[in-house]
């Protein structure tokens, strides 16, 4: 099968950094489907993983954990799913990864697509549908139902991948007041777009802005990205037993900051129960099959933005660059081989 794939941690530019490879085609276990690859997405945690890998190692090692494709085979246990289905899924983190033309995946985390989406369309969603779904109603059990509550919920870097989808689950599926932040014009106009009530500027102190829009403190807030640069901010601004949740991998904080107020601090991390074979890890099999449930209806929408070109070593560098640009809006995908 072709894959795109790399032995050691380079950077981007370098021709070594991802390689065009032809490597065997992988065999499913007991509980595995066998997925033909249409369409993957690029996240962060692809270029977190390359540049992390160390030193050379003895085998390829395939980056990529976002999805969609047809089932070709399914493995001896497998119950929920039969080839020909088209599915979406975000993958394990220590299993090779999406960018290849044959993968496998446990079907405990693999979801029905979309029938309303196109492959490239679809894979743009499922690794940020998880992590913002466990976001708003793992950690932060923010309630479910559209009546307004009064809460309010500060998203910091809501035109990202996750941003962009956990803006839309919290205005269509919460009765929370949604604040996103953004630091473009363009990037706020797609945050606004997106659902949020209110859209600020991260590149300004959070809590000037928050009073510029007449709010004092929110109930809960969400660091996507440089969580440790708006941690002061964060403080000052989180109302007194507020939660505060995040997603990235920030310098250290101190955390202390937050005892006075009784603030709770809350960590996601989508692949813990691929991980650990928690035995819930089938919550994300529901979880997807609800979102698409959701896209269906039209109250969710695909945050692709960026179509990249076919799955080659060439064009994931370029997508790789961009993410570490720190500039992307939505999901950058790549489909067909």
């Amino acid at each position: 099968m072709k894959a795109i794939a790399f032995h050691q941690s380079l950077p981007i530019e370098s021709p070594e950094s991802l390689v065009d490879m032809d490597l065997p085609d992988p065999q499913p276990g007991p509980r595995d489907l066998l997925v033909e690859i249409r369409a993957v997405s690029v996240n962060p945690v692809d270029v977190k993983v390359r540049m992390r890998a160390g030193r050379q190692t003895s085998q390829p090692k395939i980056l990529g954990w976002d999805a969609a494709g047809v089932v070709r085979a399914v493995g001896k246990d497998v119950a929920l799913f039969k080839p020909g289905d088209r599915v979406w899924y975000a993958g394990a983190l220590q299993r090779q990864g999406t960018n290849s033309e044959l993968h496998l995946v446990d079907e405990r985390i693999v979801g029905k697509m979309p029938a309303s989406l196109g492959f490239a369309e679809a894979a743009a969603l499922p690794l940020t549908a998880i992590t913002a779904w466990e976001l708003l109603f793992d950690r932060l059990q923010i309630p479910e139902g559209a009546a307004p509550t009064g809460a309010k919920l500060l998203v910091i870097g809501a035109a990202g991948g996750v941003g962009s989808i956990l803006v839309q689950l919290a205005r269509q599926l919460t009765g929370v007041t949604v604040i996103g932040t953004a630091s473009r014009p363009e990037t706020a106009e797609w945050v606004k777009m997106l659902g949020a009530h209110h859209v600020i500027d991260h590149t300004k102190p959070l809590a000037a802005e928050l009073q510029r829009i007449g709010m004092r403190d929110v109930d809960y807030v969400v660091g996507l990205n440089q969580t440790d640069r708006h941690f002061e901010q964060i403080v000052e601004a989180i109302k007194p037993q507020g939660k505060l949740a995040l997603i990235d991998d920030p310098e250290l904080f101190d955390f202390r900051k937050l005892k006075t107020k009784s603030v709770s601090l809350h960590w996601e991390f989508m692949f813990t129960r691929s991980m650990f074979d928690t035995d819930d890890q089938i919550r994300q099999h529901k979880l997807l099959d609800h979102v698409a449930a959701l896209v269906d209806l039209g109250k969710l929408r695909t945050t692709l933005t960026e179509t990249f070109g076919t799955i080659n070593a060439a064009n994931l560098k370029r997508a790789h660059a961009l993410v570490e640009s720190n500039r992307a809006r939505g999901k950058i995908v790549l489909e067909g081989f």
